[in-house]
């Protein structure tokens, strides 16, 4: 195991670019994986949201062995929200490859964590994937990554990079286009040439960097972490620097990588990616170095977060009918857990039964509070809000550089949607075949409640993406959502009689046979202020016939609220109730005359 030779990459790339798919290749073509073993899904995206929504949330590693050399390859998710994973992700590797769609080009998640890749010196190799898809348009793409590069102060080295073309899906690498190539050979290859070994010295004092943590039932916390230095070896004492001091630790198993599967080591040597089992109070950032002569290496930063949500306990009517855990013990110990192995996330608690999420995105939170409620958890969960910061005396909030590719006969709506939440509008490309690409630099809080807005104006084919853009002094109040909710005002099941004469109303959220209760929203009002109607009103019946009373009743079909629809929708009055098996929208004050009378206004 002394001589082994280790390569480490990160595989990098927008959301939806191909970058597992391509990692699952690698997998089969080195052998991993025996033929008859494979499946359609994707090996490496192991998380159930995943597989549904077809993204990477989690980074996972994996290794595979090509002509006597271990290469470590790591996925990493491509969405800014995520950018905890990719931050600490990048501090393990020693070159990327950069994916990026053939057709699509670079979009702002490349940008993202390009540009964390770059300003870490690390050696890029350039994929162009998708390459069979009929409006490929490589050249151009090729053109646009250099401007990339160059945008981001790449080096004369960096920029030197290598370009190969692929079809992840059909396991194929070229040099050229169109050349006899029948496998991803030619990539393997490359990595060995350009992603330097692993250095290390295995003589020196061992440090071992924690970037990430999982749990196993049998062996409990696992660190995962690359051995920059020296050797590992399991019943011995190391020291382990935290953010509070050394203390004595003895790791109980040390794990190697060999596909998707740890194995035991008895040893391990510097360069190699590892997992250490049997200390319970290690965290991401510290390191595990040599007792007597200690040597920490220097701890994990993260970009800070810049949106914010109240959870706490469900205290709706209908509270403990459909959840496991449903205390505020449960809830905090949940978020306590998660905050151990996501860095990008920090929790605050002003009050006992109110926990205060900060994450890097509305995207990520909907994650985590999809994550909870599948675990069984029943929680109410707020509007989310901006995190603000006071810099010389002034108060500065959180931007966003939103890119928007749409047909170009949407522009004009897209631009006065956008200027009316103080977005200001950087860039315009017209490449000429129907479509164009928009950049504007917009307050977070702009961007919070528009997505869908956005998908209903774009009729479903605008494509919207953004990244964190720093702080700015604070642009003004932005006008909310201008329309009111339709409450309910008793406990009691809708009746197909009554949302009959409530459709004129607005647009419905249900539909018959649903239960209710005073204080729950059954629609949006297609007027300014809020109306509680009786939605469980039924037809009396009398012995007098007359034409046409018995015609059947027509209902709209209701307009289904999801989870990240309801976080967009309510307004700063207003919760979502989410338990395994419903998403109900409320009131944060149930009773109606408790509630003050509300006219919408700006925020």
């Amino acid at each position: 195991m002394s001589g082994q030779e280790f390569r480490t990459i990160a595989i990098i790339a927008h959301v939806d670019h191909g970058k597992t798919t391509l990692v699952d290749a690698m997998l089969w073509q080195s052998g991993t994986f025996r033929e008859n073993e494979r499946v359609e899904e994707r090996v490496m995206d192991s998380n159930a949201l995943e597989r549904e929504r077809g993204i990477t949330i989690l980074a996972k590693n994996t290794a595979v062995n090509y002509e006597g050399v271990k290469i470590n390859i790591v996925d990493t998710p491509g969405h800014a929200d995520f950018g905890g994973e990719v931050e600490r992700t990048l501090q393990m590797v020693d070159g990327v490859i950069l994916l990026v769609d053939a057709a699509e080009g670079p979009l702002p998640q490349t940008r993202f964590v390009l540009q964390k890749a770059l300003a870490l010196g690390l050696p890029p190799i350039v994929v162009l994937n998708k390459i069979d898809r009929p409006d490929r348009r490589p050249s151009e793409v090729l053109d646009e990554i250099y401007a990339l590069f160059i945008d981001l102060d790449a080096t004369e080295e960096q920029l030197d990079f290598p370009v190969f073309y692929t079809n992840a899906k059909e396991g194929v690498a070229h040099l050229e286009e169109g050349d006899s190539s029948t496998d991803l050979r030619p990539l393997f290859d490359e990595i060995l040439k350009t992603v330097p070994p692993s250095t290390g010295n295995a003589a020196a004092a061992p440090q071992f960097l924690v970037t990430s943590l999982d749990y196993n039932d049998y062996v409990g916390k696992l660190a995962i972490g690359r051995l920059f230095n020296g050797t590992l070896k399991p019943g011995v004492q190391y020291a382990l620097s935290t953010a509070d001091g050394i203390k004595k630790v003895k790791p109980a198993i040390v794990y190697t990588y060999e596909g998707l599967k740890r194995v035991e080591a008895e040893n391990v040597v510097a360069g190699d990616i590892i997992a250490v089992a049997g200390i319970e109070d290690i965290a991401i950032g510290d390191t595990l170095t040599d007792l007597e002569n200690p040597a920490p290496m220097k701890r994990i930063a993260v970009d800070e977060p810049t949106i914010a949500m109240n959870f706490s306990v469900n205290t709706s009517p209908f509270a403990g009918r459909e959840g496991n855990y449903v205390t505020s013990r449960q809830i905090r110990a949940r978020l306590e857990k998660e905050i151990l192995h996501n860095v990008s996330i920090k929790l605050e608690i002003p009050e006992a039964d109110r926990f205060v999420v900060m994450g890097r995105g509305e995207l990520q939170l909907a994650v985590l509070i999809e994550t909870m409620r599948r675990e069984g958890f029943e929680i109410s969960v707020s509007k989310p809000e901006v995190i603000t910061r006071e810099i010389d005396g002034r108060l500065h909030e959180p931007m966003e550089l939103a890119i928007i590719d749409c047909p170009d006969e949407f522009v004009g709506v897209i631009t006065e949607k956008l200027s009316a939440r103080k977005g200001r509008m950087v860039q315009m490309h017209n490449p000429g075949h129907g479509r164009v690409r928009m950049e504007f630099s917009i307050p977070s809080r702009g961007l919070i409640g528009w997505r869908t807005e956005f998908l209903t104006d774009t009729r479903g084919t605008g494509i919207i993406n953004s990244i964190f853009d720093g702080y700015k002094p604070w642009h003004g109040d932005i006008s909310g959502r201008i329309t009111g909710a339709l409450v309910a005002d008793r406990r009691g099941k809708t009746t197909t009689y009554s949302l009959f004469h409530l459709q004129p109303r607005g647009i419905l959220f249900l539909g018959p046979g649903v239960e209710v209760y005073e204080g729950m929203i059954i629609g949006e009002n297609s007027r300014d202020n809020d109306l509680d109607v009786h939605a469980s009103r039924e037809k009396k019946l009398t012995n007098v016939r007359a034409a046409g009373s018995d015609d059947a009743l027509r209902l709209s079909p209701p307009r289904e609220m999801t989870l990240e629809h309801a976080l967009e929708w309510i307004d700063s009055d207003e919760l979502v109730e989410v338990t395994p098996k419903s998403i109900r929208v409320r009131k944060k004050v149930l009773q109606a005359n408790m509630r003050p009378k509300k006219y919408k206004s700006t925020e």
